[in-house]
């Protein structure tokens, strides 16, 4: 008896994921999204620079405008599922993604691109808001458990869609990098029509307003609703502080996918097919260890507890990787290793406890909106992210990496510090 008690493995959770059938199409739907988006990924450069011929600078450009529109995406979405719903709002985005790429696919003058990446950007974290919402609402308490799910989901399609573009990559005619275009826009399409058989979930509080549309609001909650206006995220000072910190503590992203690279091409004598490494480190981990990782976030005085964890791994990547340009190639290459599955063990903990903090210090009947100001912290980073890293830290040297982290390790226990003191106040 005390083997059933044991938690179920990876396979048998995706089988039988929190949510039910709702649940398993939503992964399914990440699936095939991030499949697409690796698609994107992969040949997003390559497209701009030899079908279009823009410069190394215009894609950039592009790239780098495109990723602060991405920032307005999250609060839009968010403020829209209020009164349509999640479902509705999530359909939209995906087809505005499919609208605004196939647009791409007759275009190569730089400003009607620079429009077109960046609605597509725009639909693309607004699309991950609505994921995170409605994620919250069918997996309920089990919310940690799902979010590790949906990560093994989402690696998975990024894993498929590189894969799907080395194919199109290796014949590298323009014909094959218009059809891998085509092949994002598809799974975009593919993931609308995943969505339009979910049904739109309940939501505690949502009142009259919700506009679902579906009329299944628990009719003893809607005076509630009318009797005070419902919170605004944005006037909730508290709340912004803890997405300003969240921002902070998403760096790992930038720190693995360009501090790294960057640091040990520029910086260190580990061979340079060593990058590529870093991206395969990043899987292997994640698959191995989310699961375990989430196991220590299953409530939010819990998410509390762990962030400084997240601060410790970075801290120790960076000093890993601060301590790679004074040795030789064997031991650079040993450390930067380390570095990259520090910083993947630093995104784990984010995830779970990002995910869990955002959730549990939003008013429940104002969650769409808050969820959405919540998923500005991870496009900022995006957009801010990599300047900071190639403008101050690589700039800085060893002293940048730890400066990096010492700061990184002080934002986590800020957040620990805050995190508690809101629990307290609303529990």
């Amino acid at each position: 008896m005390r083997e059933r008690a044991k938690p179920d493995g990876l396979v048998a959770q995706l089988r039988r994921p929190p949510g039910g059938r709702d649940g398993r199409t939503m992964l399914w739907t990440l699936f095939v999204d991030r499949t697409g988006t690796g698609v994107w990924a992969a040949v997003c450069v390559l497209y701009f620079t030899e079908l279009d011929g823009l410069t190394a600078a215009r894609v950039g450009l592009l790239l780098g405008a495109s990723s602060v529109a991405g920032i307005a995406g999250t609060p839009l979405a968010g403020r829209l599922a209020a009164s349509y719903g999640v479902r509705r709002v999530l359909i939209g985005c995906h087809l505005l993604r499919v609208a605004a790429l196939t647009a791409v696919l007759g275009c190569s003058a730089f400003t009607p691109l620079l429009l077109l990446v960046a609605l597509a950007t725009l639909g693309d974290r607004a699309a991950r808001a609505m994921e995170m919402l409605y994620a919250t609402e069918v997996a309920g308490e089990r919310r940690s458990a799902y979010r590790a799910l949906s990560r093994t989901a989402m690696n998975a399609g990024y894993a498929a869609g590189a894969g799907v573009a080395a194919l199109g990559l290796a014949v590298g005619t323009a014909a094959a990098y218009r059809a891998l275009v085509g092949v994002d826009v598809a799974s975009f399409l593919v993931a609308a029509a995943l969505v339009a058989t979910l049904r739109e979930p309940e939501r505690a509080g949502s009142g009259a307003g919700s506009g679902t549309g579906s009329g299944s609001g628990p009719v003893a909650e809607r005076p509630a609703a009318h009797a005070s206006p419902r919170p605004n995220p944005w006037r909730d000072a508290g709340y912004l502080r803890f997405v300003a910190l969240d921002a902070v503590l998403t760096i790992d992203d930038a720190i693995l996918n360009v501090g790294l690279p960057l640091w040990l091409i520029h910086s260190t004598r580990a061979p340079h097919a060593l990058v590529p490494a870093f991206l395969a480190v990043n899987t292997v981990v994640v698959v191995l260890a989310q699961l375990r990782v989430s196991a220590l976030v299953g409530t939010a005085r819990q998410a509390v507890r762990v962030v400084p964890l997240y601060g410790f791994a970075v801290l120790g990547c960076c000093a890993a990787a601060a301590l790679a340009q004074r040795t030789g190639a064997a031991a650079a290459s040993a450390l930067l290793l380390v570095a990259a599955v520090l910083v993947t063990l630093a995104e784990l903990v984010r995830s779970v406890v990002s995910w869990e903090l955002s959730v549990a210090l939003a008013p429940e009947r104002a969650r769409p909106e808050y969820l959405g100001v919540a998923g500005m912290a991870h496009s900022t980073e995006k957009a801010a992210g990599p300047l900071l890293l190639t403008g101050a830290v690589l700039v800085a040297g060893p002293l940048g990496w730890l400066t990096l982290g010492a700061a990184t390790t002080a934002a986590a226990y800020a957040q620990r510090h805050y995190g508690a003191g809101r629990l307290a106040l609303t529990r």
